[in-house]
């Protein structure tokens, strides 16, 4: 069942939890996603970038997302992550999307209200809720980038949400995209995040928000990947976010990660095998237990009513 961002947002407000953004590019990442919320018997929000719309296809990944979501009892959003190509979100609302991100924060602060106030207008008139952003979140991650962070302030924040009537808003306060995300321990600002929620009525939402847990790291060097001392945000930030007034938390890292290395290491145990099936099956479900384990997390599991 396809529902708004907005509505799933708002429930979690009410209840006091978080829904998962988790980000798909292709048949097994959807599956994940939809398999574990039946599971847990959790709202879900299925995101795809302009980077996977790019690689596999903006038509194919609107029908399978869905196919994969007809007829189920939990309720699901088909979503746009970080959004800046006007003509990729115009597609969006007749592909069916239930949820628009319109990314605009790397303008000035009247540009992105102009621009997000045109993507609210167009997005109404489908029934399609908007997410915008206001502050930047550091890093790299598909087509997304920032060289630094720009905490969100909490005056700006109502004044953005009263002139551009966006339905949820991404507040910057300290996260960052993809796997290195801090030096050491994770440092959210959630005595910010708490005066922004008192500033604005609509639902807040945290990007960057991948854990990048220690053992999917060991497991992904262990089996070959070359990567650095990767630090993402602790569960500890996580629920105190969710605390603070976040209904929204992105994930992308730990899927990848998780993949990623559950791939190398059925290549690595088992040489023998070239059935795509059979390399491709066990890491679509390992990221299907990572996503499970973030919605019990968020504290979303259960929550299909």
């Amino acid at each position: 069942m396809l529902v708004s961002n907005k509505t799933i947002q708002k429930k979690a407000e009410q209840r006091r939890y978080g829904v998962g953004a988790f980000n798909v590019y292709d048949m097994e990442s959807v599956q994940s996603v939809v398999r574990a919320a039946e599971l847990e018997r959790s709202p879900a929000i299925i995101a795809t970038s302009e980077g996977a719309i790019s690689y596999a296809g903006h038509e194919f990944l609107a029908e399978l997302i869905e196919l994969a979501t007809r007829k189920k009892k939990v309720q699901f959003t088909m979503h746009l992550d970080h959004g800046q190509d006007m003509d990729i979100i115009r597609k969006c609302l007749k592909l069916g999307y239930t949820s628009v991100m319109i990314d605009a924060s790397k303008y000035d602060f009247k540009k992105n209200i102009r621009i997000t106030r045109q993507v609210v207008q167009l997005a109404h008139k489908k029934g399609v809720s908007v997410e915008a952003e206001l502050g930047t979140i550091g890093g790299v991650e598909d087509s997304v980038s920032a060289r630094k962070i720009l905490l969100t302030e909490p005056e700006d924040a109502k004044e953005f949400v009263a002139h551009t009537g966006c339905d949820t808003l991404a507040v910057a306060i300290g996260t960052s995209h993809g796997a290195y995300k801090f030096a050491g321990s994770s440092r959210l600002d959630i005595m910010r995040l708490r005066q922004i929620k008192k500033t604005v009525k609509v639902p807040l939402v945290l990007h960057g928000a991948s854990g990048i847990p220690d053992w999917i790291v060991k497991k992904a060097k262990l089996f070959g990947a070359v990567l650095g001392k990767p630090h993402g945000v602790s569960d500890k930030d996580i629920r105190a976010a969710i605390s603070g007034g976040i209904s929204k938390i992105n994930i992308d890292s730990d899927l990848r990660l998780t993949f990623d290395a559950t791939i190398r290491e059925v290549l690595k145990k088992r040489p023998e095998i070239f059935d795509p099936r059979k390399i491709l099956g066990p890491a679509r479900d390992a990221m299907t237990d990572m996503v499970r384990y973030k919605m019990r997390l968020f504290g979303s599991s259960g929550k299909t009513r």
